[in-house]
């Protein structure tokens, strides 16, 4: 699948750390994202060349692609608040909602499971804030594994922080960014902080992230500020001291996501379920891939037996050669089908032919034994069969075999040779095959049909 290929080279270009150009994007243009992300959804989810027992064993993640697909049509962004166990992640996500939606406490890791709140003062609603579980928790893998992936399933994520990164924040600032997760990074708990502090922090913050973080991109907020202390005197100068609870301060935080979701929130969302579907294509092409080898090795090993057979018992010299042609071909043709790559017998002819050839150079020993065996059956009018024969099936087996491999890596590869060309292939599979374990079992495989035959 190249659709979402496509969409990734249309990305913004502040998501590619590249600092985005003056020229605002239109909405012809987030709209163009969306229906490449739709296109290659539903690529994924109707692809007729994907086995049943390949999609089966893949259900779930179907299932999140047409949880995507349903979320591009309703026009929802999700975004994800992610980051180190009590920097304020909840309570962002409140001050952001407008309401005490999610539980804050100063106990460690108060979240232990993704909650998520509708931003309605966001346009029409279609803006979600996702509370995830703190990361370097103790005892929290799971809820680390948890945030990880509620993150990287995000259009957006606010990565926050209340100080310098530490080395596991810096660690998963870079696993997002290397996934390609457009994210923010948020300051919080800045009213904590005099100016000059702030401005060191900001330059150390800024330092730290010189080529995954934009300034734009990093932004401060203080979502539940500490109570100011309030000293109240009487008429009779006594002094009555409180505390008052001072309100969240998001604006900066609101304004940048406000203009991030304007410009690019379509985009975002396109992205990321284009993002998914590639990652997901990726892994059915492998299990495919996987699945065609399985199926591709039984074929090769019936074909291989039955022309190991064929040539121990056949007691006409030259009809052996004959033979193992056919039957060479024959094999190639139900590969290629098992491949859904299906070649006529002419086709696979031509490619029996370029690997014989690559073999004769290759590997002239083998073909050598092939031949000479032979020319024995021609001169004892094939009595010496019973001598040859099964030493010579063996190795007709085993030049199948290759044949087979050959053939196997050709079609896996889309039928073709790549640049290297078919001898480096059919080298690099006689590299790779115990011809000795091979022969013996070639043997044993012969010996058990002749049995049961």
């Amino acid at each position: 699948m190249k659709i979402w290929r496509r969409l990734r080279e249309a990305l913004p270009e502040w998501l590619s750390n590249k600092r985005a150009p003056t020229a605002t994007k239109t909405e012809d243009d987030g709209d163009s994202h969306l229906a490449l992300a739709r296109e290659s959804l539903n690529e994924l989810l109707s692809d007729p060349r994907v086995p049943q027992e390949v999609r089966a064993s893949l259900n779930a993640d179907y299932e999140q692609v047409q949880s995507m697909l349903d979320k591009l049509e309703h026009g929802h962004i999700h975004i994800a608040v992610f980051g180190r166990v009590s920097v304020g992640k909840s309570a962002l996500v409140n001050a952001l909602l407008g309401e005490q939606r999610f539980a804050t406490s100063p106990l460690h890791g108060e979240t232990s499971t993704v909650q998520r709140g509708q931003w309605q003062e966001f346009h029409d609603g279609n803006v979600y804030l996702i509370d995830t579980p703190g990361i370097n928790e103790v005892d929290g893998e799971a809820r680390e594994l948890l945030a990880r992936e509620v993150a990287s399933r995000a259009d957006l994520v606010l990565f926050v922080v209340d100080g310098d990164m530490t080395q596991v924040e810096l660690d998963a600032l870079q696993t997002l960014t290397g996934l390609r997760r457009p994210l923010l990074v948020v300051l919080n708990k800045i009213d904590r902080y005099n100016s000059d502090e702030r401005a060191s922090l900001l330059s150390a913050l800024q330092g730290h992230g010189t080529s995954l973080l934009q300034p734009e991109n990093l932004v401060c907020a203080s979502a539940q500020p500490a109570p100011q202390r309030v000293i109240m005197v009487d008429e009779d100068g006594q002094e009555t001291e409180s505390q008052r609870q001072t309100p969240p301060d998001v604006a900066d935080l609101k304004a940048r996501l406000w203009q991030v979701l304007e410009q690019e929130g379509k985009t975002l969302a396109a992205l990321n379920a284009s993002l998914f579907a590639g990652e997901l294509s990726d892994q059915v092409a492998q299990r495919v891939l996987i699945a065609r080898r399985t199926l591709g090795d039984r074929v090769i090993r019936t074909w291989c037996v039955a022309k190991g057979v064929a040539v121990a018992l056949n007691p006409v010299p030259v009809a052996d050669l004959v033979a193992a042609a056919v039957v060479d071909v024959s094999m190639i043709v139900h590969l290629s089908r098992t491949y859904g790559l299906p070649l006529t017998r002419s086709e696979a002819g031509g490619l029996v032919k370029t690997i014989g050839a690559q073999m004769l150079v290759l590997m002239g020993t083998v073909w050598a034994v092939n031949l000479v065996s032979s020319a024995l059956k021609l001169g004892t009018g094939g009595l010496s069969a019973i001598v040859t024969g099964g030493a010579q099936g063996a190795v007709a087996y085993y030049s199948t075999y290759v044949v087979g491999r050959a053939a196997e890596r050709y079609l896996a590869n889309g039928r073709s040779w790549g640049d290297a060309g078919p001898k480096l292939a059919v080298r690099e599979i006689l590299d790779s095959l115990d011809r000795e374990s091979i022969i013996d079992q070639a043997k044993a495989d012969i010996r058990a049909r002749l049995k049961t035959g």
